[in-house]
């Protein structure tokens, strides 16, 4: 490849155009990844605002016809004895504890939700677990669908060897591992419930983000960023002054 332009000629060697091409391949497409990303999170922090303008009412229904974040408002008793208490959740503030998940039976009979009612400090010591009891008389529960918390990667058991007391502490528990520790079916989705709700602890909800899309934002213009500055370099090394005739 080898082109003349006044007293200018460009000719890089094929090594240097397949490897500024590759390059750009992938900045471009990391780019492109990460604006996806920055669109998916906005989509969910939308989808958080929508469903918390409308509470429904799940007497008598499931939540599996329900969106993601849907508020909702249903009748139960909590069952005090059997708590499970969600390890490794950080405040708002970034302070180490647990979240509260605890079951409550269905008035209407359609069996077992887990509401989530917010967030406890640590005790002590990891022996020392938090006082959480709740009274179990039949009260009206109204908060946000939601689905378990995830880890980035899992690593082991959701319950330590020898776990048997309550309330459970799990770590990233899935449902067949809540439903194991409970001896019960529960619903799929969980129950953030209302911060103006009776019997609950710290509750700042958000859309589980991780991060927020302006990040993402952030990350794909350092990879266009990228690829501009290898166009910029392949063409810089590239392009040399003719030598003068004979």
């Amino acid at each position: 490849m080898s082109l003349l332009r006044g007293k200018r000629r460009f000719a890089p060697p094929a090594w240097a155009v397949l490897l500024t091409g590759f390059a750009l391949a992938a900045f471009v497409s990391l780019g492109s990844w990460q604006l996806g990303r920055a669109g998916e999170k906005q989509a969910l922090i939308e989808e958080f605002a929508r469903g918390g303008r409308e509470t429904r009412d799940a007497t008598g229904r499931g939540f599996a016809d329900l969106a993601r974040y849907q508020r909702v408002r249903l009748r139960g008793r909590y069952d005090p004895r059997h708590q499970v208490l969600l390890d490794n959740m950080p405040s708002s503030t970034g302070r180490p504890g647990y979240r509260v998940l605890t079951p409550l039976a269905r008035a209407d009979g359609l069996g077992w939700v887990l509401v989530d009612r917010g967030w406890v400090p640590l005790g002590a010591s990891r022996e020392s677990l938090p006082d959480v009891a709740v009274p179990g008389s039949e009260r009206e529960v109204s908060g946000v669908l939601d689905t378990l918390p995830e880890p980035g990667l899992r690593v082991g058991p959701a319950a330590a060897p020898g776990a048997a007391g309550w309330p459970r502490v799990l770590l990233f528990p899935t449902g067949p591992d809540l439903e194991a520790a409970l001896g019960r079916d529960v619903e799929s989705r969980i129950v953030l419930l209302d911060a103006g709700a009776p019997d609950g602890y710290e509750r700042q909800w958000r859309p589980s983000l991780g991060f927020g899309p302006e990040r993402h934002l952030g990350y794909a213009v350092q990879w266009f960023a990228f690829a501009t500055v290898a166009v910029v370099l392949f063409i810089a090394l590239n392009l040399r002054r003719r030598p003068p005739d004979g």
